[in-house]
């Protein structure tokens, strides 16, 4: 479980260098400030986890439920809801903003997002399978190949790799290092690449395995 964790907008990315002169590849994430709407209990929600809210919206653009939902908790309407699983209650009160500055240079996160879709998709693109042979007139250069037995089972197993859907799926990237924050324009530098497209809203969280160093 997370101990902190944030609602963030996917910016870009860039090119940055480290204080060893290496050129690291980053993504630009706009990260908070996100307003405390709830708090979940293990005594009485069977789990802590805490429901942040962001980027403000008007009230008349959402629905009375969920404006209702924002009055009760005081804060006003936000367009992106979101709950982030936390080990233990977290020491979060209802209407706390976060920033950016919960998280610091050097430490590992995990980012969670909606990767890109890219619809209906072949099995060497989906699975990466390899070709037939090309050559001597061969019809097999990108065929799947036998999919299942003929008398056993009789049909196709589920779960057969095969041409489909790709994308648009929830995805996390995992062990990302904070390369620098930026607390004045709310920004948060990450070292590698994270799912979805620029302008999509990630959820970024401290890392559940924190990877081993030198």
């Amino acid at each position: 479980m997370a101990t902190k964790g944030l609602l963030a907008r996917k910016v870009g990315m860039t090119q940055v260098f480290s204080e060893k002169g290496e050129l690291l590849p980053v993504t630009v994430l706009e990260a908070g400030p996100c307003i405390v709407i709830g708090l979940r209990a293990t005594q009485k929600d069977g789990y802590g986890a805490v429901q942040l809210g962001f980027v403000q919206a008007k009230e008349k653009r959402v629905t009375k439920a969920i404006a209702g939902h924002f009055k009760k908790a005081g804060v006003a309407a936000h367009k992106h809801v979101r709950e982030v699983r936390l080990k233990g209650e977290g020491g979060f009160e209802v209407g706390q903003a976060l920033k950016v500055d919960i998280f610091k240079a050097g430490e590992w996160v995990d980012v969670t997002g909606t990767s890109r879709g890219k619809g209906f998709s072949g099995q060497h693109k989906r699975h990466h399978f390899g070709r037939g042979p090309v050559t001597h007139g061969s019809h097999n250069i990108k065929q799947p190949g036998s999919i299942g037995s003929s008398s056993t089972p009789s049909r196709v197993y589920k779960g057969m790799r095969m041409a489909g859907q790709l994308g648009n799926a929830q995805r996390t990237t995992r062990n990302l290092r904070v390369v620098s924050i930026d607390p004045a324009r709310n920004l948060l530098l990450v070292n590698g690449d994270v799912p979805g497209h620029p302008n999509s809203v990630v959820v970024v969280k401290d890392s559940l395995r924190q990877p081993k160093t030198k």
